[in-house]
């Protein structure tokens, strides 16, 4: 594969990441870069010891993105940081080039010798396959949470969210009833009556198979008609672009929170639960040894 389809591959990755939120899933962007880069019979080639062409060079190549401080990788997500965003507006030349300094200053304080084309499949480093190995392990372990998660229906999945905001400190003294739905889901407070700021309304959307778009996000901002109070929106199955404008743009304080970054924060205040919460989404957790940085 040449530099400029590598380059061309790379580039795309920021500007799907940025089109979906500033975060993906590694599989959700693989899959996103094959629709619209539409790999040839030369990079699909598949190598005898496993894995696609395109996939392993790009994912080796993307170390860079890494090293610039424009990409970040975690538990089988990526996230784009402001460097990143900024890194679209760049020509794909000094993009590239970019690119090849940060990888062989990285690679240089390792003591690696700097490999390329091919040879980032066939010569990289036994570390670095180690890394990819973790990555994939838990991107493997996301994808299971995220299958028992869509399987849900929407109130068990209401619940789950309820549950996560009381691991985070907070009084969960309204949880919306089976019904018609009144526009709020859950109201999380930071004292049991709701004397202090912030006051969270949360509008929870279970609907794994697709994204949310303006109106809901309209409902939202509509209900927060009072000061102190703050909008969260927790979708299942993502936004869409307008919505994540919609949330960004509005006079009101909205956040949003997809599946993966509550997977994430489910993970993160674990501990805190109680057992009964806990057993809405029970993990175990298994040590690798860690990839080095």
């Amino acid at each position: 594969m040449s530099k400029e389809r590598v380059t061309e591959y790379l580039r795309a990755i920021i500007l799907i990441l940025h089109e979906n939120g500033g975060s993906l899933s590694a599989k959700k962007v693989i899959e996103e870069l094959e629709a619209r880069l539409k790999p040839n019979t030369v990079e699909k080639y598949e190598y005898k010891g496993g894995g696609v062409r395109w996939i392993k060079v790009m994912q080796f190549s993307s170390i860079g993105l890494v090293k610039a401080g424009w990409l970040r990788k975690k538990k089988g997500v990526w996230y784009i940081t402001e460097e990143g965003e900024m890194s679209l507006t760049l020509e794909p030349d000094v993009f590239r080039q970019t690119i090849d300094e940060k990888y062989r200053q990285w690679a240089q304080s390792r003591n690696l010798s700097v490999v390329e084309g091919e040879d980032l499949v066939e010569e990289a480093a036994a570390d670095e396959f180690q890394s990819r190995n973790f990555e994939q392990a838990q991107n493997d372990a996301l994808e299971e949470i995220k299958n028992h998660i869509r399987k849900l229906d929407p109130y068990e999945f209401q619940d789950l969210v309820a549950a996560l905001f009381r691991g985070m400190g907070y009084y969960t003294p309204f949880i919306a009833p089976k019904g018609p739905d009144g526009g709020i889901d859950v109201v999380a407070y930071k004292d049991p009556i709701g004397a202090e700021s912030p006051r969270i309304r949360i509008q929870v959307k279970h609907r794994p198979d697709s994204k949310i778009g303006r109106p809901d996000v309209q409902a939202l901002s509509g209900s927060l008609h009072r000061d102190g109070y703050i909008g969260i929106i927790v979708s299942s199955g993502g936004f869409t672009p307008d919505a994540i404008s919609e949330i960004r743009t509005s006079g009101k304080h909205m956040e949003k929170m997809d599946l993966d970054s509550f997977i994430e924060l489910w993970e993160q205040h674990y501990e805190k639960m109680t057992d009964e919460d806990k057993q809405l989404l029970p993990l175990r957790a298994i040590s690798f040894l860690a990839p080095q940085e």
